[in-house]
């Protein structure tokens, strides 16, 4: 029997730009970045139709939806996560929700085997993960949680690179002698619709999914709007 071919979007508005990608069996055929903002929510949509008018697409030849669930920009996630729940509604596509972080670390380099990510927090704090590699690939030594970078780097191995569009927020926690302290090139620092793709096509290999109405963003921290109103 032929294996028929899945066609799927990715969606990544957790960062500053954002990004959806078209994939088919894992494989990115097309992708589009955009600006984060008010404006996000409002080309992401033409963007997605124009990609899959170039391909020949129609919209319910898209049967699964990797979209990245967080940490990270509150507006982003709400309008990626907002996204994906409408169109698997219309379409009956299958979600797989990929991890922010695990996006992240794909960016490291070659030779990089301990990764810590920033991601800016406000108050000297970051949304973070740690990862390790190994010979099979990289593993979450710690999953994403709110921290310190000087606090993360106190109980990290050496060498260890970090990654992430929250550097420049918490240089004064990098030690000025920061011998086996690497700060990966910036072009690598955010995450990309491309990275969602392929993991997110994993992931359903392995039956990963969520469904639309348990789809939520990973926050950690309430949105700052809501915590003023509510300082518990």
């Amino acid at each position: 029997m032929d294996h028929k071919l899945i066609r799927a979007l990715a969606i990544e508005t957790s960062s500053r730009i954002g990004s959806v990608a078209l994939a088919e069996d894992g494989k990115v055929l097309a992708e589009e970045t955009f600006p984060h903002g008010l404006q996000h929510a409002a080309r992401m949509v033409p963007a997605i139709d124009e990609m899959c008018r170039k391909l020949d697409w129609k919209p319910m030849d898209i049967t699964e939806i990797y979209v990245s669930s967080g940490p990270g920009s509150f507006t982003g996630l709400r309008i990626g996560i907002t996204l994906a729940k409408t169109l698997a509604f219309a379409s009956g596509a299958s979600i797989v929700a990929v991890p922010t972080a695990q996006v992240l670390v794909e960016n490291a380099p070659a030779d990089a085997k301990h990764v810590i990510i920033v991601i800016d927090a406000k108050r000297q704090q970051i949304y973070t993960a740690s990862f390790e590699r190994d010979e099979t690939g990289w593993k979450i030594r710690e999953p994403a949680h709110l921290d310190s970078l000087g606090e993360m780097l106190a109980r990290t191995p050496r060498p260890v690179h970090l990654l992430g569009e929250g550097i420049p927020y918490h240089q004064q926690f990098i030690p000025a002698e920061s011998d086996g302290i690497v700060i990966v090139d910036d072009a690598n620092w955010r995450p990309t619709a491309a990275v969602v793709a392929r993991l997110g096509w994993q992931m359903a290999r392995e039956g990963k999914f969520t469904s639309a109405p348990e789809l939520l963003p990973v926050y950690i921290r309430r949105p700052e709007a809501e915590e003023k109103l509510d300082p518990k």
